[in-house]
């Protein structure tokens, strides 16, 4: 019997905003907070992992091959735990959290994803 995958708040192609690690928010010389901003390309949610582009950059040491003939080091992104991703606003373009309700769309009710902060539909 397999186990269900777990739920995330996140989906590939959202935009997310790290809020840990290496690339966690800082602050500019006016004091106001500067957040690294990726696209989601992949979610692994039996990990409760996601690679995000350009976020969590590693070396990869690579043996020649017919892709890569020369071999040598790449730089490739690494999978981030979502608990140190949250989404971006679509309005405000500031990180929020995620809600979920339920929306009537063609005679149906479709349960949708909505950004606390600013109450927009996200799906």
């Amino acid at each position: 019997m397999s186990k269900r995958p777990n739920k995330l708040h996140i989906k590939k192609g959202d935009t997310v905003i790290v809020m840990r690690g290496k690339e966690a928010p800082t602050k500019d010389k006016n004091g106001n907070k500067v957040y690294t901003k990726g696209r989601v390309l992949k979610v692994f949610p039996k990990e409760q992992r996601a690679l995000v582009e350009g976020v969590n950059m590693v070396k990869k040491h690579t043996r020649p091959s017919q892709d890569n003939p020369q071999g040598g080091i790449i730089e490739q992104e690494a999978p981030i735990h979502v608990s140190n991703l949250m989404l971006e606003d679509p309005k405000t373009k500031e990180p929020t959290r995620v809600g979920y309700k339920f929306v009537e769309k063609g005679g149906k009710e479709v349960k949708v994803r909505f950004a606390k902060k600013s109450g927009e539909i996200l799906d």
